[in-house]
This record gives C-alpha cells, structure tokens and sequence, in this order.
C-alpha cells in the first residue's frame, strides 16, 4: 500500500522580541538548537515579516511624521491619524479603497492591502508608533536562505509572511509578501484531471498555501511564534519569488 503524501509543521518556541540590527538566523537557529529542534535541507521556513521588518529597523514614532494635505484629507474621511496615514501614503502607489475605519492601498511592492501592512499590533509603544513592512521581502528572504546555507550548510526554503484580508471573505490569511527556494506559483496548466481534461487556467498559489498552513501555528495575537518550519513539501526544481504572485493590472477585474 502506497504512503498517501504528508507534511509537518513546528513553531521554533522562545524568540526573543527582535531588536533593530538583530541577527534573524542566529537567533533562530539557536532557539531550534535549544529546543532540540532540527533543521534538515528541504525544509520550509516560514518567518513572520513583522520580525524581519524590526531587525530592518522599519520602526517609527509617530510623533516624528508630519501629515501632507492629503493625509489629513484621507484621515478626516477615514477616521484614522493623519500620522498613521501619511506613513500609509508613503508605503502606496494608489488608494484603492477608502471609507470610515477603512483604508485599502496597492503597496509599492505591487499588492493590494489594507493600510499598506502598516501595523501597531505587537510593537512596543503601539498606540504611538508604527511598523512598515520589509524593505525588500523577496530580497530578505533570498538573503537569509543565502545566510543559512552559508553557516548551517543547509539548502531549505524561505518565506517572508504577513497576513492579508480578501475582498469577497471574512477573516484574514497568511500570504507570502517574501519567498526563496520553493515556487512561488505552481502552472498545473498542461496536467490532466482525474477525468483525463486537460487543466486550462489552474495555477497554485503555492507559496500562499504554506504560509498560510504555517499561520496556524505563528497566529497574529500573543502566541509569540514568529518562525515556523514546514517539512515535507516537494518544494521542486524551479523556484520563484513572491512578485509572481501579484496580478497585473490588466488582468485584475476587480481593482
């Protein structure tokens, strides 16, 4: 009898609250190492981007941005600090959507989000300072799979999480804003059904897929679970980044 597939997932228990400057893959790794966690080549880690975004130093106090015209205007319509807007204005190409309590942006990085991925959940200081998102998520990610081959001596995949909201679902979903080692998107276009129909427009979010089945165990309340790793996944020969999951313009109905 054939083993049906399978794989796991862990959390790496006692990360610190990471610091400006802070060495992401040295911390993990003796964490994992402390915990008698072990990491093996083909394994996925998946790391929260908020981490990453700190150890960048993308951390602001509010009381050093000053608001432009525009974000007072979008402030007064939204209901939101004028700081927090300018900083949201900063990170976007455009505003998408806007109405009291809500304020959907297209990132600079090409997604469309809610307040750019500017958070004050689970920072120091919260109600007066902001979190941005990574400065280069596929890049940070590259970079640590880079680090961790270099001084662990093993080949494993990298992806940069956040969580989004979608238009026509409750409820938020872990995504990859970051990805390296693994394919970003999976073309089953060409493959056959179990009918034998030739599959015509099937592409998997595969990157998605396993940051959000890693969002179950790092979660966005207090679990304090930042980096979590995904084992048992063929993770394929021909590997992408997070930017080929952004639908172009011309192809999206719905923006």
């Amino acid at each position: 009898m054939t083993r049906p597939p399978s794989f796991s997932a862990f959390a790496i228990p006692d990360i610190p609250l990471i610091q400006a400057g802070d060495d992401i893959v040295g911390i993990i790794a003796a964490r994992a190492e402390s915990s008698r966690l072990t990491l093996i080549s083909g394994d996925v880690l998946v790391i929260a981007s908020k981490i990453v975004a700190k150890a960048e130093g993308r951390y602001l106090r509010l009381s050093e941005v000053c608001p432009s015209s525009q974000a007072d205007r979008l402030a007064t319509e939204t209901g939101k600090d004028p700081r927090l807007v300018e900083l949201i204005l900063q990170e976007s190409r455009a505003v998408s959507r806007k109405r009291l309590g809500v304020l959907v942006t297209e990132h600079r990085l090409g997604f469309v989000s809610a307040n750019a991925g500017v958070d004050q959940s689970n920072i120091e200081h919260g109600d007066e300072a902001a979190l941005l998102l990574p400065c280069d998520p596929d890049r940070a990610a590259a970079e640590i799979r880079a680090d961790i081959k270099r001084r662990l001596g093993l080949d494993i995949a990298v992806i940069i999480s956040d969580t989004h909201g979608r238009a026509f679902r409750v409820g938020n979903v872990g995504v990859a804003i970051g990805a390296a080692g693994l394919p970003a998107v999976m073309d089953l276009r060409g493959s056959r059904d179990l009918y034998g129909r030739v599959l015509e427009v099937t592409q998997l979010a595969y990157a998605d897929l396993v940051a959000s089945a890693a969002h179950l165990l790092s979660g966005e309340a207090d679990e304090g679970l930042p980096a979590v790793v995904v084992r048992g996944l063929d993770l394929g020969a021909a590997h992408g980044r997070a930017a080929e999951l952004i639908r172009s313009a011309q192809h999206d109905l719905y923006r």
